[in-house]
């Protein structure tokens, strides 16, 4: 007995499934704005991460300028901070100095003005004149010395009378390199007016014997 007939046997199952899985104009429009969808989404979100990667280098400059404007100023400060209180003291200092000259010009002036000429007699004149001329040496010379260490009293600012020393360092010769001769000038120069006085005290204690 013949076999029974069977339809299926002369199709072509291959081509019927190439044929029915085959993309229809709604499919591939679908997948259009499918794929128009997932580049808008991954436009976005590269706009997202340019903005997040701006904020970063954003953020790297405010802090690289934060840890250089620190260091900077630490710095700045502490250097600010040394230099005042170096000018803090110096300035103590001459105040402290300023108030003892100005205690022994006090008492220098009162010696000064105390000298009453008009008051000596023949008999002590000599000694009396020997006394105010040793008053008013001494005075001289608080008045000279003052004068070195305190530049306004010669009309001279603090940074004048500094760079004027620095100068006369700088062009005077030390002691070492000076001869003998020009030593001896020196010591007389510094010397003499000790000498003077001496010389007036000894002469008032001969005129006494």
């Amino acid at each position: 007995m013949a076999a029974e007939y069977d339809a299926t046997e002369f199709i072509d199952t291959d081509f019927t499934t190439q044929k029915s899985t085959a993309p229809s104009r709604d499919d591939v429009d679908r997948k259009v704005v499918e794929a128009q969808q997932k580049l808008v989404e991954l436009k976005r979100a590269q706009e997202e991460l340019e903005r997040e990667r701006a904020g970063l280098e954003e953020l790297r400059r405010r802090q690289n300028e934060f840890q250089a404007g620190r260091q900077e100023m630490t710095q700045q400060l502490t250097r600010g901070l040394g230099l005042l209180e170096e000018a803090e003291f110096t300035a103590r200092r001459d105040a402290e100095q300023m108030s003892k000259t100005l205690d022994d010009f006090r008492d220098a002036l009162l010696k000064v003005q105390a000298i009453h000429e008009d008051a000596w007699t023949k008999e002590n004149y000599q000694i009396e004149l020997t006394r105010a001329l040793t008053t008013i040496e001494n005075a001289r010379m608080e008045w000279n010395s003052a004068r070195l260490k305190l530049p306004v009293l010669a009309g001279e600012s603090r940074t004048t009378a500094a760079s004027e020393k620095t100068a006369a360092a700088k062009v005077a010769p030390s002691l070492a390199e000076l001869n003998f001769s020009q030593l001896c000038k020196i010591g007389l120069a510094l010397t003499w007016p000790l000498l003077v006085a001496a010389l007036g005290i000894f002469f008032a204690l001969m005129l006494r014997k």
